[in-house]
């Protein structure tokens, strides 16, 4: 017998808008939380008038709203404000990502909700977080991108910035933000007590940046970026087939040796250059070019079955199209539907968080027409 899921019961208040925020907050509906979206009247989320379009609505705003329920509120009508602070005393969680300040000015602080509300968890997704000097600094994706150092390291060596090809800078922050939400849920479960979670997009860059800030604090350079290659670890990167290309991730020795032996070059195993992986990081070029004198003579999937068989890491480039019609994307229920009244059926990402004895239904409900819960949510509030 399965559940809902492990956030059943959990009641989310969602000021946020755009991306960051609404996908904390898509994650823990995923993970069985009802999810409370609370819009500005008239336009609502900004995202709902950003494309791709389906039918005249957004689809971008389906992927990561969808399964919430909406309601539009003003928060500087004395009206509104009342709906919205009975909802905070049915929640559990509020979420938002305005810039810090935004709250205050409202008369919703930290402060005053946690005096008003000591069991709420509030939690913040901003482009700098709620301290520190550039605290007040607005941001998007691409601007943390850049000023947290992962464009840097993006692209080939002399090659133009880089932007990552998906939104790192607010999807790390929606990640980050649901892990310290799910922290404060469990120590509020021992100790009864809410907590504020205060989560910087401009942080999640630096934690992002993982080896690349030590190579730094080693060599006292910074890093630059290296194409399709790993920094540390040879060979680690995209090679050149007779066809295309295909990724080989020899991460040992012993997986080194396998691939030499896959490739019918054994003189390169026992080649004094390449006898360990600080060696062959050294050769790095070389040691590409020997590689590939081979990889060119035959096409990606003849490589592909002959590294499978040896048990070397190894894959294709795929394109979107591609990576979701892999066979593992819909064994892994990675493609679900949502069917719109608006829209039709349309497939969405699934949940990638797999907790089994917990329901992971190949449907899901659709993103909320904007104020469309409206008269259930206010009966619910006794205010019908």
């Amino acid at each position: 017998m399965t559940a809902a899921g492990p956030l059943s019961g959990v009641t989310v208040v969602d000021l946020s808008r755009i991306l960051a925020g609404p996908y904390c907050t898509m994650l823990m509906t995923e993970l069985g939380a009802r999810v409370i979206k609370v819009e500005p009247p008239e336009r609502g989320d900004d995202a709902r008038h950003y494309g791709p379009f389906v039918n005249g609505k957004s689809a971008y705003f389906q992927s990561v709203n969808r399964g919430k329920e909406s309601i539009a509120l003003d928060l500087k009508n004395d009206a509104d404000r009342a709906v919205f602070e009975d909802l905070l005393g049915i929640a559990d969680v509020v979420v938002e990502n305005f810039r810090p300040g935004t709250m205050e000015k409202l008369g919703y602080g930290w402060d005053v909700l946690h005096a008003r509300y000591p069991k709420l968890i509030y939690a913040s997704a901003s482009g700098f977080g709620h301290t520190g000097p550039e605290s007040k600094r607005p941001a998007y994706d691409m601007v943390v991108q850049g000023m947290g150092g992962i464009m840097s390291v993006t692209g080939h060596e002399g090659s133009p910035p880089t932007r990552i090809g998906t939104s790192i800078g607010d999807i790390g922050a929606g990640l980050y933000t649901t892990i310290g939400v799910v922290s404060a849920l469990f120590h509020r479960a021992a100790t009864g007590e809410g907590r504020k979670v205060d989560v910087a997009m401009f942080d999640c860059q630096l934690a992002l940046l993982e080896n690349a800030i030590m190579r730094f604090f080693v060599s006292g350079k910074p890093p630059g970026p290296l194409g399709a290659r790993h920094p540390s670890i040879t060979p680690f990167e995209v090679f050149t087939t007779q066809d295309g290309h295909v990724i080989i991730a020899a991460g040992n020795d012993a997986l080194y040796r396998k691939l030499c032996d896959g490739l019918g070059r054994p003189e390169l195993a026992t080649d004094a250059r390449y006898l360990t992986n600080d060696l062959r990081n050294q050769h790095v070029d070389v040691l590409k070019a020997q590689l590939e004198e081979t990889l060119t003579k035959a096409d990606t999937a003849h490589w592909m079955a002959v590294l499978d068989k040896v048990g070397v890491p190894a894959g294709p480039i795929n394109n979107v199209q591609q990576a979701i019609e892999f066979p593992q994307a819909a064994a892994r229920n990675m493609l679900v539907t949502v069917t719109d009244p608006e829209m039709g059926s349309m497939p969405v990402v699934g949940n990638p968080i797999k907790i089994w004895g917990f329901e992971d239904p190949t449907t899901r409900d659709p993103a909320p027409v904007l104020d469309g819960n409206r008269d259930a949510i206010l009966k619910a509030l006794g205010r019908a």
